[in-house]
């Protein structure tokens, strides 16, 4: 689901930055964001999915609220909730906002992005700078007191050090993925 254009990142590889259309099918750029009722009417039964994931064109946490509401609506309901964020959650609300999504969320996928905060300024051009990416690590590390499943994910790009985060993956007891890079895909 995608409930916001708006991100704190600049990410020079990702997709909302070469096409508005996905495999020139799915339009995944909002017109306006959704309210809360609108997503949910939307999502229907939320059991007939394995997971309802936010993710899409924009940082999800931006709309904290909406993300709460909706979440624990699918959870009465019976459905799984994911978020894919870029970690940016508590510089955004300028708190610790996990312990909020505990019970809410099933698992969280973090865009670590790079092996070191230079590289991430350089791949990921952040509105939070400097800050952002330890801060990242912050957001992680009190993800995993919230939140069952955590995960940490990088883009497969010759910028980033694979090796190197995933041995900072490690070192933070995480599980780390490499997300394909698949601009080549990218049908405008």
């Amino acid at each position: 689901m995608n409930i916001t254009n708006r991100c704190t990142n600049k990410c020079g590889f990702c997709i909302r930055y070469k096409t508005k259309l996905f495999n020139s099918k799915h339009d995944l750029w909002l017109k306006k964001e959704p309210t809360t009722d609108e997503v949910i009417k939307a999502i229907g039964d939320p059991k007939k999915y394995k997971e309802i994931v936010f993710c899409g064109y924009g940082e999800p946490l931006m709309r904290l609220d909406a993300v709460k509401e909706i979440s624990k609506w699918i959870k009465e309901n019976g459905g799984k909730v994911r978020i894919d964020t870029n970690g940016h959650g508590n510089l955004i609300n300028k708190r610790n906002i996990l312990p909020e999504l505990k019970g809410l969320i099933d698992s969280i996928s973090i865009s670590l992005d790079a092996q070191d905060a230079k590289t991430y300024e350089k791949i990921c051009h952040p509105d939070f700078g400097e800050a952002s990416f330890d801060a990242i690590i912050g957001f992680t590390k009190e993800a995993k007191a919230s939140i069952p499943e955590v995960e940490l994910t990088v883009v497969g790009i010759p910028e980033i050090d694979v090796k190197a985060a995933k041995k900072l993956a490690d070192d933070l007891g995480i599980p780390f993925r490499v997300r394909t890079y698949y601009e080549q895909d990218y049908r405008r």
